[in-house]
């Protein structure tokens, strides 16, 4: 992946593609909770998976903190742009 550049990333279409795939294994998943709920499922079964998919978003996110601290915040604070500082800052609180 590139570096950000005014609030942009340009990243390759490898990069692309495989966080777009875990995105759909996400959307699977939900999609699979909401028809255990319309199917009646048992109440355990269901936060079970709820709690899968937890742990997948917090992986996807995860992989794009790593990305983004490898790439722009290095180059952010190589440039002299200590605002990179408080912008990890508060991921790190969001997150």
């Amino acid at each position: 992946m590139n570096c950000c550049e005014e609030k942009k990333v340009i990243r390759s279409e490898e990069d692309k593609k495989n966080l777009i795939n875990r995105i759909n294994r996400i959307l699977g998943q939900v999609d699979g909770v909401k028809k255990m709920i319309e199917n009646d499922r048992y109440c355990p079964d269901i936060l079970i998976q709820l709690a899968s998919i937890e742990k997948s978003i917090k992986s996807l996110s995860s992989i794009i903190l790593d990305n983004h601290m490898h790439s722009c915040v290095i180059k952010g604070i190589k440039d002299g742009d200590e605002s990179k500082i408080d912008e990890i800052i508060d991921l790190f609180r969001r997150f």
